[in-house]
């Protein structure tokens, strides 16, 4: 029986090559391999790679280990990148490609864009995922319609190297609520790799928390008006969040993860050593 909760399992995906991390692609796959054989296991999600190391990343999966790497690939190219990465994984005994995701690009119409994407996710995925980033710019909401209608996920961007890059709470409140009200399921990237809301002591910059988004997506479902989910995502109460998560039932703890199915973190570490100190997970 696993030692993760239910509302942490398989939660946080290995993007360990990504910045801030920016792990040389050698040695993340092997601890992420190291990851997958740990006590905490069930904490981890698949290993991300751009589609541009998808090749690499394959050869060092063969060389670390006889079982093949689960793999969530981060589509450079646009809509024409999704099928060769899809094709690859198909004809590779090393990765098992389970998902990938796309960043509309900076366009006027950007539900074209969105259309583009499903059609080409259509012709090539079978039990595969997409995770379309549309954004919170423009007509986001419209293009969020159409990854409704094709019924595959949001990503969301919550952070990066730059303030900007950094959504406000109200803004990640629209986002679920879109999400939820359109049965859209939705992953979140960057900036998340710690529990609780903070400031960054180096940076200034203002974090979300994943557990803050956890009990927001909960709030969500329970009925919430958006300017309580913005509450909960505002909040800096680390004891009372923990509190409030360690309280949900199983079913509750399932139905949030049905909708706010991961997130990419350069480090497993600090989350898991952030639900340690909350009491949320036990050492391991």
């Amino acid at each position: 029986m696993s030692t993760v909760p239910a509302l942490f399992r398989h939660l946080v995906d290995d993007a360990a090559t990504f910045p801030p991390g920016n792990l040389p692609l050698a040695e993340a796959v092997a601890a992420h391999r190291a990851h997958r054989q740990a006590a905490y296991a069930d904490l981890v999600g698949p290993f991300v790679c751009t589609d541009e190391d998808l090749t690499k990343v394959a050869a060092e999966a063969a060389r670390t280990g006889p079982d093949p790497l689960a793999v969530t690939v981060v589509v450079t190219g646009g809509a024409g990148g999704i099928e060769p990465a899809i094709r690859y994984g198909d004809r590779s005994p090393d990765v098992e490609v389970t998902a990938v995701e796309v960043r509309l690009r900076a366009e006027d119409d950007l539900s074209r864009n969105a259309l583009r994407v499903v059609r080409a996710c259509d012709d090539c995925l079978d039990v595969e995922n997409a995770f379309v980033e549309v954004g919170l710019e423009g007509a986001w909401e419209r293009a969020l319609d159409v990854v409704a209608d094709a019924g595959y996920a949001a990503k969301l961007r919550t952070g990066g190297l730059d303030a900007a890059l950094f959504p406000s709470e109200d803004q990640v409140a629209a986002f679920i609520t879109a999400c939820l009200d359109r049965e859209v399921a939705f992953k979140c990237t960057a900036g998340l790799h710690n529990a609780v809301r903070h400031t960054a002591a180096d940076t200034g910059y203002e974090h979300h928390g994943f557990v803050n988004v956890l009990l927001a997506t909960r709030a969500s479902l329970d009925g919430a008006a958006q300017d309580e989910v913005a509450a909960v995502l505002a909040s800096r109460d680390a004891s009372q969040l923990a509190a409030r998560a360690a309280a949900l039932s199983g079913d509750q703890a399932a139905g949030t993860r049905r909708w706010f199915t991961s997130f990419g973190s350069c480090s497993i570490d600090e989350p898991r050593h952030d639900l340690t100190t909350l009491k949320l997970l036990e050492a391991l």
